[in-house]
């Protein structure tokens, strides 16, 4: 379970339907599609495991298993894909009562539990502002998943839910993003998962972005899959296998033209396919893949501890997810400085302890802790006690709980993972303008004008996120175009191949 072992690939006869160039979540999304369409498939992943962002690895002590990127997957219930793939009926996950929260100075926390009205009921004059700006949200979390779940060059199936949403994310995206609020709790709990965006604080589209996850957070949790985000990945290989489709690790794809294959649907960076095409792509479209700007980026910290982390607040040891970074203002300064090419002194740090729920993460009695906070793109800076300071300002102790640190650095980060371009995760920043053009203007963005050609990666729309959704849409897409399919197939554990 902790990885797919190499496989090499047997000589083949004739060209196959499909290759898929890697195997992250997409790039698996896309292949388990045209497998169980009927199509014969091959996946290429450079490194010595399938997985890319949902990985799962021992970094800092053996017996201590961290996710390398993704960790808690707020859209393991609410892709589209992962509901048509039946994910929860293959991977085990433990969901929180309490999905996130947001450590203040002086003991106190802003709580998000799964239940809306218990969040209101903790904060205090702001909790029924709170509970309006999201129960219509996460009543509807469904809908607001299509709604952000391909690309907004289309009209929305429900319309009233995305007129919602697009008013509140005019709210909280804008200079107006304090007036419902009278206290700090309340806004700090919003912020702190708007910026899970590593985008300017308010923008649009990290309000949107924020809204979205905490709509998920109030509907059905954020899931923590058991033994790691690598189950993900697990569930996928093996569906792939089962349907005849094949997973080559450790072969790195450097040009299209080694790929004896009807289609490429390709999980890569823009920068990359651009490498990877040469002279067959035209230059109209090379120039508007040239022309995607990358964000900001994220360095790492993973810790093997002793014992729990000691939150001074005792529903943040219950939480899954915990956004280290003080109030609105503090977060909305540390993520501007980044933005401006600074490091902030106390940063904005993205907190999981999912030994706490999963007890395959850690040996008896100890647990992992997974961090990152955001620095600026191609930082090589080591955060690790940037990291341990906001973690001690808000739990004192924790120094003292620590083993073992394994830290990257965005240039790290970008290293083992090439479509994490400068270090930045989000494949591309997903600011307004970038996620109507993810990559190109287009209701179609996956299908590139190089014939038979797909973008089936994060950097193409809905965007960034463990959710399968970019490869989905570009396989469907293929489909399609290449080989007259028009009726996506079934997915579902039970169906044939």
């Amino acid at each position: 379970m902790r990885g797919s072992p190499r496989e090499e690939g047997p000589a083949v006869t004739r060209p196959l339907d499909a290759a898929v160039i890697g195997a992250g979540p997409n790039g698996l999304a896309a292949a388990v599609t045209l497998a169980r369409a009927g199509l014969s498939v091959r996946v290429y992943e450079r490194d010595e495991r399938a997985g890319g962002g949902a990985s799962t690895r021992e970094l800092a002590l053996p017996g201590f298993h961290h996710d390398v990127c993704s960790a808690v997957h707020p859209l393991a219930f609410e892709s589209a894909f992962f509901r048509a793939f039946g994910l929860r009926e293959r991977v085990g996950f433990a969901v929180p009562d309490v999905s996130f929260a947001q450590p203040l100075d002086g003991g106190r926390a802003a709580v998000a539990h799964r239940d809306l009205a218990r969040t209101r009921d903790g904060l205090g004059r702001d909790g029924h502002a709170y509970e309006r700006l999201m129960r219509p949200l996460a009543e509807r979390a469904a809908e607001v998943a299509e709604f952000t779940g391909a690309t907004l060059v289309r009209w929305p199936q429900h319309p009233l839910t995305a007129a919602r949403f697009a008013a509140r994310a005019a709210e909280q995206g804008t200079l107006a993003w304090n007036v419902r609020f009278r206290e700090d709790a309340a806004p700090a709990l919003v912020t702190g998962v708007a910026a899970h965006a590593i985008l300017a604080q308010p923008s649009l589209a990290a309000a949107g972005a924020g809204l979205a996850l905490g709509a998920y957070a109030h509907a059905q949790g954020w899931p923590i899959p058991i033994g790691g985000s690598q189950a993900i990945i697990d569930a996928l290989v093996a569906d792939l296998r089962a349907h005849g489709g094949e997973v080559v690790t450790g072969h790195e794809v450097r040009s299209l033209a080694e790929l004896d294959a009807r289609v490429v649907l390709a999980d890569v960076a823009p920068r990359a396919l651009v490498r990877l095409a040469g002279d067959r792509m035209p230059a109209a479209y090379r120039r508007r893949l040239a022309a995607v700007r990358y964000g900001g980026a994220v360095a790492k910290v993973d810790f093997a501890l002793r014992e729990p982390v000691p939150w001074a607040h005792a529903d943040v040891r219950r939480a899954g997810t915990v956004h280290v970074g003080g109030t609105r203002a503090e977060m909305a300064a540390a993520e501007n400085a980044v933005r401006r090419g600074r490091m902030p002194e106390r940063p904005y740090v993205l907190v999981s302890q999912p030994s706490l729920f999963d007890d395959t993460r850690a040996p008896a009695g100890a647990h992992t802790l997974w961090t990152y906070t955001h620095v600026p793109a191609g930082s090589s800076v080591d955060r690790t006690e940037a990291v341990i300071a906001q973690l001690e300002r808000f739990a004192p102790g924790f120094r003292d709980t620590i083993l073992a640190v394994s830290s990257r650095t965005a240039v790290d980060v970008a290293a083992h993972n090439p479509n994490y371009v400068g270090g930045d995760i989000a494949a591309g920043s997903p600011d307004l303008r970038q996620m109507l053009r993810r990559p190109t203007l287009s209701r179609d963005p996956w299908r590139t004008p190089i014939p038979g050609v797909y973008l089936a990666t994060a950097s193409a729309a809905p965007g960034p996120g463990v959710h399968g959704l970019a490869g989905w849409h570009a396989a469907r897409s293929a489909l399609r175009h290449e080989f007259d399919i028009a009726e996506a197939p079934d997915l579902s554990r039970g169906a044939a191949g």
